[in-house]
């Protein structure tokens, strides 16, 4: 696989904590240009620490690690964590405006930029409004907007949708799709869902428990756009069947 914008591999990689906590080890997993991934695990098995490993905020103990935001340049990844950690002081706009304003771009020219991208999100209404006035899955899709408005070439989203409820969450699903092939992003998407994992991915990596690494992974060959009957079909119903399976068989090998 050529290297590209969106390329992002880690190769035999471990991960040891200063307090000596091994999180990964032989970590090595690979994420294509345009690419969607998610990454699937017991709690504690090391999911969030390859996000910031490809964040470039976390260095690799052993092994390698290629990613965007190692190679520098103009490829942009964005951070989407659980909490929308928006600042409750600033309106929408501002906090969609933070990541251009810390890039240089001052306010009128970023207006247009910031404006288009809370419409495209849906809250093209809500530019003056405040965090605290906003729904939940409202706060996630600024968020959203804020990774989104400074056109990056790799989305990293930490299990961005797990304490919305399942009618926003599925919502957010669906329009998560839609923005990934508009930009044609490459994706890698932590979640402890199966459902929200074969939905959205075109390859699931299951990890085993911690010292993380991966240990199997499955394939999800359905096509695009995914709409709620794909939730009921039987490719879906099978994949998450086979992905379920691989998660007993990681906590079933862990405990052997």
């Amino acid at each position: 696989m050529a290297s590209g914008s969106g390329y992002i591999a880690l190769e035999h990689v471990d991960k040891r904590f200063a307090g000596g906590l091994l999180a990964l080890r032989e970590m090595s997993l690979r994420v294509g240009p345009g690419e969607f991934v998610a990454l699937l695990g017991p709690s504690g098995c090391g999911k969030s620490t390859v996000l910031r490993l490809a964040a470039g905020l976390e260095s690799a103990s052993a092994g390698t690690v290629d990613a965007p935001a190692l190679r520098g340049g103009d490829a942009a990844t964005a951070f989407v964590f659980q909490e929308p950690t928006l600042m409750p002081w600033a309106s929408v706009f501002d906090n969609v405006w933070l990541p251009l304003r810390l890039a240089g771009v001052t306010r009128p020219p970023a207006e247009d930029r910031v404006l288009t991208m809370l419409g495209n999100v849906g809250l093209g209404e809500f530019a003056s409004a405040y965090p605290a006035e906003l729904s939940g899955g409202m706060k996630m899709r600024a968020s959203i907007a804020r990774a989104l408005v400074t056109q990056p070439s790799v989305l990293l989203m930490d299990e961005p949708f797990a304490a919305l409820d399942e009618i926003t969450r599925s919502r957010l699903n669906a329009d998560l799709l839609a923005w990934w092939a508009a930009r044609q992003l490459s994706v890698l998407f932590v979640t402890h869902s199966v459902y929200e994992a074969v939905f959205l991915s075109q390859r699931v990596l299951v990890m085993s428990p911690r010292p993380g690494r991966i240990v199997a992974e499955v394939r999800i060959d359905q096509p695009y756009p995914r709409d709620a009957t794909f939730r009921t079909s039987a490719p879906y119903l099978a994949g998450c069947r086979d992905v379920s399976d691989a998660l007993e068989a990681a906590q079933a090998q862990a405990l052997s």
